[in-house]
């Protein structure tokens, strides 16, 4: 995910560039599981993923800071990135996937049959050790907030999260409301590039996958 930061000299943004990134494939795509906060490595695919990844971002938006979620899949993806623009990767908390609870690691079908989805999820409720709605928006808002305004102006900043971080970090960055039925699809290492200028948000594109079809 990458970020350009222009502060106004009021203090308020005046020009955002993001890059969203998803990491690649993991093990538990082959497994058919819940991911997570189940902690599971890329496969011998994903690191490919990545790879190609690294080179788009190099060529197309090399960035001055990297920032990851630490669970493995994006950290690695992350690691690969930083390799290839000779910079470091800084781990924060708030990108990691959702807390899914006692759900992480199980397969779709025994999952389904233990812990059912509830009828309505209410924003404020946990569900099976899960964190809540309101925990999950918080995370977004946070990590966003503390990029405009705790990171150097005019500096491109590259994000590796996940998919169901990113459905958040997009609804906080348009203001939908936490539960909101519109979701972005995400492939392994899809790039989604966001702009906010001068308080208008622009979606520029979304989930460019053109770096896994390099000749």
């Amino acid at each position: 995910m990458l970020f350009e930061v222009i502060l106004s000299k009021d203090g308020g943004v005046e020009h955002v560039e993001l890059l969203v990134v998803r990491h690649g494939q993991s093990e538990a795509d082959i497994i058919k599981c819940h991911e997570g906060r189940a902690d599971f490595p890329l496969t011998e695919t994903g690191v490919k993923q990545a790879l190609l990844l690294a080179e788009w971002i190099k060529e197309k938006y090399p960035p001055d800071f990297i920032l990851s979620s630490p669970l493995k899949r994006a950290s690695q993806t992350a690691e690969i990135i930083a390799k290839k623009v000779d910079k470091n990767v800084l781990y924060f908390e708030e990108l990691m996937e959702f807390n899914n609870g006692l759900l992480a690691g199980l397969p779709f079908e025994e999952a389904e049959i233990k812990y059912p989805k509830p009828k309505i999820r209410r924003p404020h409720e946990k569900y099976y050790e899960q964190e809540s709605l309101i925990e999950f928006r918080t995370r977004a808002e946070t990590i966003l907030s503390k990029i405009v305004y705790e990171f150097p102006i005019d500096k491109r900043i590259m994000l590796v999260s996940h998919g169901g971080m990113i459905n958040m970090l997009f609804r906080s960055f348009l203001n939908l409301p936490m539960n909101s039925d519109i979701n972005i699809a995400t492939s392994d290492t899809g790039i989604h590039f966001w702009k906010l200028e001068n308080e208008t948000k622009q979606i520029i594109f979304s989930n460019k996958v053109e770096h896994l079809f390099k000749a």
